[in-house]
């Protein structure tokens, strides 16, 4: 018995042995036909502009199998990048495989400056640095006047204006350089002033979806809130406070608490801006939480601003636009976690050049009778010179679109 047993167990180890080894024996062919497959993959495009969403799947020109896999390009550096992802074969088999991308520069620095420009024989600043050059992806374009002219002699002189980047792109633009004698500077004597009346503002664009607004800091000075209330004004953007430089403390608007204070009191929506000089997402990040510690005790109805004006002065600040645009969306991040809302503040020039589409609401501002901005916009600042009843002074009139 003892025997029999021992045979029907040494038989059954030789079955499973035998199962064993084919099931292994199968695996091994699977995994050499697997390692071995043959890979075909090309792309419609191997050079892909910088910043550029875009993943795998939508630059695939030629697959033998489908993909299983579908990753982002990695787009933020210029440079070779290698795009890892994986596919079965028309045979079946799922295979692991990369291709090689190119992350290029294809965009020439922005460079604004008008035909002509005046300046007077005592002159004493850095032209190049104070007109604006910027790039989308070069924090430090290189930016000259190209042709010849003295700042301390009377004249006109034809140059040129250009920014290249370390890509090689490059911006013209041709202007004339005035020089005048520092006598002939003028000053300005009076004569007629100009304004923009809010009622008649109100009668001209009135819409279904319209509301009437205005937007205040310390420059309106004592603001006679229920008289403002009482003009119809639907809605107020305070400045909260500003950046004092690069890198600098932060400074509350003088009539800030006052402000918000008198018109919460009346009942007014409340919005707040802020005054950046961030140069980094970081700086950015301190400012929200700077201005959510300043307003928290207050009611604030709509959105807090991101007002982000140095273009004077941009070359100072070491920003891409890049940089700049993703110093914006800090900031709106880190105002959304505290409970507010983000918006961005810019004129209708620097929001066709360099903001785009933020995915964040809009603040136009464009002094004109009718804007012609073509893109999305909650808000449109209009003019910088309106007459509100209860207001001394000039103050900007504002339309919000709901």
């Amino acid at each position: 018995m003892k025997k029999k047993i021992k045979w029907i167990g040494i038989l059954l180890g030789s079955i499973l042995l035998l199962v064993g080894g084919y099931f292994l024996g199968k695996q091994l062919i699977w995994n050499y036909k697997v390692a071995h497959a043959t890979k075909i993959v090309t792309l419609t495009r191997k050079k892909l502009p910088v910043y550029e969403e875009v993943h795998l799947r939508t630059i695939i020109d030629k697959i033998n199998g489908e993909l299983t896999t579908n990753p982002k390009i990695n787009t933020e550096k210029l440079g070779k990048e290698t795009v890892e992802f994986k596919y079965t074969t028309e045979e079946g088999y799922p295979v692991e495989h990369q291709v090689e991308v190119e992350i290029v520069d294809i965009t020439p620095p922005y460079i604004f400056q008008s035909k002509g420009k005046t300046i007077y024989t005592d002159y004493d600043g850095d032209l190049e640095k104070e007109l604006f050059c910027g790039d989308n992806y070069d924090q430090n374009p290189k930016c000259t006047i190209e042709g010849e002219y003295d700042v301390h002699t009377p004249g006109e002189y034809p140059v040129t204006f250009v920014g290249k980047d370390s890509s090689e792109n490059e911006s013209r633009n041709d202007f004339i350089l005035t020089v005048k004698p520092k006598e002939d500077r003028k000053t300005s004597s009076g004569g007629t002033t100009y304004y923009t009346d809010f009622q008649e503002v109100k009668e001209k664009y009135q819409q279904e979806n319209t509301k009437f607004g205005i937007d205040v800091s310390h420059w309106q000075g004592n603001i006679n809130f229920e008289r403002v209330k009482a003009a119809g004004v639907e809605f107020v953007y305070i400045r909260v406070g500003r950046g004092d430089g690069i890198g600098a403390d932060y400074v509350l608007d003088d009539k800030f608490e006052q402000n918000i204070k008198g018109f919460n009191e009346v009942g007014i929506p409340v919005g707040v801006y802020f005054y950046s000089n961030a140069n980094s997402k970081e700086d950015a990040i301190k400012e929200a939480n700077w201005i959510v510690k300043k307003i928290k005790k207050y009611k604030v109805d709509l959105e807090i601003v991101y007002d982000w004006e140095n273009w004077g002065d941009f070359q100072e600040y070491d920003l891409s636009f890049h940089d700049l645009q993703e110093s914006a969306k800090s900031f709106t991040k880190t105002l959304k976690k505290a409970g507010y809302q983000g918006m961005v503040y810019s004129s209708k020039s620097y929001l066709e050049s360099i903001w785009h589409e933020m995915g964040m609401p809009t603040w136009l501002a464009h002094y004109t009778e009718q804007t012609n901005y073509s893109g999305k916009y909650k808000v449109w600042q209009l003019c910088d010179d309106g007459k509100v009843d209860g207001i001394n002074g000039y103050v900007d009139l504002d339309i919000m679109y709901e």
